[in-house]
């Protein structure tokens, strides 16, 4: 019987602010990542990071929330897309993931922007592109379904977007308060009557005074009582964060009057007091503006409410590198920003209203309070816990990976870590953090910020690699001493001696290119070497990486790049593929084309890092893969025109121990009948083989015969074929081969190259 567990997802969260949440009951957090949604335990003492995925919607999820349940039971999760559906998860022990799908809400227009839920209240909120928001009804059957039903379409009026909902029960009324806010600049709050069974939401009033598009809303009540004020926390892309008071009984609640809290400054003034009266449950309410925080520089895209020994303390998040946690003080009740967190002005650049994409998109409270969590551009999570003892706040190991598609992968010469590569214009090392009896898999590195989206990765060695991206050329790193350290001490990797290596790498100010530097010492001295015009607030210093943990993302971000050794020219267009020969002497490269003028695989001499020519023709459109052979000998292509080609080095004539240039030794220019999308050799047998992956649905495995490779097995799937690769090894006499689909399904071959025989042995369940 086959056992497969998953060891390790790198995986980025989703920008979107109400893309997460941390639940009470287990200790979850569930975020949006591209069409799934991700399950990690932050505080977990194995460290391992996401442990599993929920895959479902067919499109980018937007919004995640956790239902609590009144009976005390695991939370249901809901989970909104782009798809225009909102999916229900419960727990489920026999699914792999824990959780199963038990309903899909549709009827929803357009993308799924918020959800809003009440714990123990079986009411769920959510806001369409559609200018809607619908209200459901999502009750646990007897029989442990799940029943769903729409309760009220709400048409939004003066139309907007909705970016955020909140919803709280005023009391024990049985009245139900929800805001919306979104694409405008005002916020919108209706209220039910006491019948908590069939909710109608009704308009009764419309706030006003924020200057831009509003992303984030919270409710909260005051103090525990039952009758106490709520409060309510809207942060907007005008920077000010403002809360408002729904108090109960027709008399005002006690305030300072605004125009004399000197605190505000000339906003003091402007800011308008207007009571708006509500009635709910045969009872009265007033809802007034009740304070304006000013404190981030850019975008707020989230607020969250945490009450602390009886007292609110109020969590954002902006695009402005930080978090803040603000209090109100006890003796003037003016609210003041008493933590903050992040990259303070550790970086330069522009604002998000004139084009940065920077900053934090997420901030989370724990369910203790203790801990809080981010999510930054990069797509990475960062945890700080708070340390009483030293009345701070420490980072700790968060968890991240790409943030777009990954285009590729590459494991180094020894196995002993991966490389990935991908649209969002990284390069990412991934390696196992080892200590004591217990091990997980970290990022360790991100040897590569680039301008443009890389298309393939290869490694050079053990402590190099080669990648190639749109901007038509390819790119060589070698690994710098501080990430060769980190390595050696936390994953007890060791290669090339460190004597060797640059300290460090550095990006120049508007380049593309990692300059090789030397890392500075406690005094804030460059340590030997001459420095080119680079940002030197970023140089690293000599103790930078002595680190007792995997580096965090201010680390990765910025202290691991690695140096650029060689720049490879040749190609007219975007580099499709990249292949390093076993023993890192020779490299073939090939580029998009729709014509045989550039459909060439060009190759280069690493040691002198010129080009070999002539270059290699004989496909009409893109190389979409290229691969060496074991011993070198043969290198196999192919490619969007349906073709394969094997070519043969051959050997100089008198001089049997050089090589010569390699010329083709076998093609064929049908192999198969749609584009080949992927190929590999198979490790040494009885016979020489290969595997080609090709969108007709099938895989077919070619065996060499005389001066040519015969199809002697194929594979048939349900789906385009668009990975394949071989176990390096053979295993009792039968190659193990992995193909996986364009629908993201992976399944492993037993190939009998005595037989000629394929069968399938595992299927992954995509759960």
């Amino acid at each position: 019987m086959v056992k497969v567990s998953t060891d390790y997802i790198a995986v980025g969260g989703n920008r979107h602010p109400a893309a997460a949440d941390w639940d009470a009951a287990t200790g979850l957090l569930a975020f949006g990542a591209v069409n799934n949604v991700a399950l990690w335990d932050p505080l977990q003492d194995q460290q391992r990071g996401v442990g599993t995925l929920l895959y479902a919607h067919t499109d980018k999820v937007n919004a995640v929330r956790f239902l609590p349940q009144a009976s005390g039971e695991a939370a249901i999760i809901l989970s909104g897309s782009v798809d225009k559906t909102i999916r229900v998860w419960q727990v489920n022990s026999e699914s792999p993931t824990g959780y199963a799908e038990m309903a899909v809400l549709e009827g929803h227009e357009n993308s799924v922007n918020c959800l809003a839920v009440i714990p123990g209240r079986n009411i769920c909120a959510s806001g369409s592109a559609d200018a809607t928001i619908r209200i459901w009804l999502i009750v646990i059957t007897e029989d442990n379904g799940v029943h769903t039903s729409l309760l009220q379409a709400i048409r939004i009026t003066p139309k907007y977007f909705p970016l955020a909902l909140t919803l709280i029960e005023l009391g024990n009324t049985g009245a139900l308060v929800l805001a919306a806010a979104g694409t405008r600049s005002i916020i919108q709050v209706f209220v039910t009557g006491g019948d908590s069974g069939h909710p109608d939401f009704v308009l009764r009033a419309t706030l006003t005074g924020h200057e831009g598009w509003i992303r984030s809303l919270a409710f909260t009540t005051e103090t525990n009582d039952p009758g106490s004020d709520v409060l309510l926390a809207s942060a907007s892309q005008d920077k000010y964060i403002r809360l408002w008071r729904i108090h109960q009984g027709r008399e005002l609640p006690a305030t300072t009057p605004s125009g004399q809290d000197a605190v505000l400054g000339p906003f003091g003034k402007a800011l308008s007091n207007k009571a708006h009266k509500l009635e709910a449950a045969g009872l009265s309410y007033s809802l007034t503006f009740e304070a304006l925080l000013l404190g981030h520089e850019d975008w707020i895209y989230t607020v969250g409410w945490r009450v602390n020994q009886g007292f609110n303390q109020l969590l954002s998040a902006s695009a402005d590198n930080s978090l803040a946690i603000w209090e109100s003080d006890a003796s003037s009740g003016v609210w003041i920003c008493t933590t903050r967190l992040g990259e303070i002005s550790a970086q330069k650049g522009s604002t998000t209203a004139t084009g940065s994409t920077g900053g934090f998109w997420i901030g989370l409270w724990s369910p203790s309070g203790e801990s809080v969590a981010s999510l930054g551009r990069t797509g990475s999570w960062r945890i700080w816990n708070s340390d009483s003892t030293l009345a701070r706040w420490e980072q700790g190991v968060g968890t991240g990976g790409h943030v777009r598609d990954v285009t590729s992968i590459s494991w180094s010469t020894d196995g002993s870590y991966l490389l990935s590569t991908g649209s969002d214009q990284t390069t990412r090392l991934h390696a196992e953090w080892k200590r004591g009896n217990k091990s997980s898999w970290h990022e360790f590195a991100r040897p590569q910020i680039h301008g443009y989206d890389i298309n393939c990765i290869d490694t050079l060695g053990e402590s190099q690699f080669i990648s190639g991206a749109d901007e038509k050329l390819l790119r060589v790193f070698d690994e710098p001493k501080a990430v060769a350290q980190l390595l050696e001490s936390l994953c007890a990797i060791s290669g090339t001696p460190t004597h060797e290596m640059a300290d460090a790498a550095n990006m120049p100010v508007l380049g593309l290119s990692n300059k090789a530097i030397s890392g500075v010492d406690n005094d804030g001295n460059i340590v030997d070497g001459e420095q080119e015009e680079t940002d030197h607030t970023l140089e690293p210093s000599k103790m930078t990486l002595d680190l007792t943990h995997p580096p965090l993302e201010d680390h990765l971000a910025r202290h691991t790049l690695w140096p650029e050794r060689e720049k490879l020219y040749g190609h007219g267009h975007e580099i499709s593929a990249v292949a390093a020969s076993r023993d890192g002497t020779m490299v073939a490269t090939a580029c998009r084309a729709s014509s045989i003028d550039h459909a060439v695989i060009r190759l280069y001499d690493t040691r002198e890092w010129r080009e070999i020519k002539p270059p290699l023709t004989a496909h009409s459109l893109t190389v979409t893969r290229l691969q060496f052979s074991d011993d070198d000998r043969l290198l196999l292509s192919v490619g969007r025109d349906r073709q394969w080609t094997v070519f043969e080095r051959s050997r100089v004539k008198g001089r049997e121990d050089k090589a010569g240039p390699y010329q083709i030794q076998a093609s064929n220019r049908k192999g198969h009948s749609r584009m080949i999308l992927d190929a590999a050799w198979a490790p040494p047998t009885a016979a020489m083989c290969f595997a080609t992956a090709s969108r007709d649905k099938s895989v077919k495995i070619w065996v060499a015969e005389t001066n040519s490779f015969t199809c002697r097995a194929t594979a048939t799937l349900s789906c385009s074929a668009t990975a394949v690769a071989f176990l390096p090894q053979c295993l009792h006499g039968l190659l193990y081969l992995a193909v996986g689909t364009e629908n993201g399904e992976i399944s492993v071959y037993l190939f009998d190259p005595f037989a000629m025989k394929v069968d399938i042995f595992y299927t992954f369940d995509k759960r």
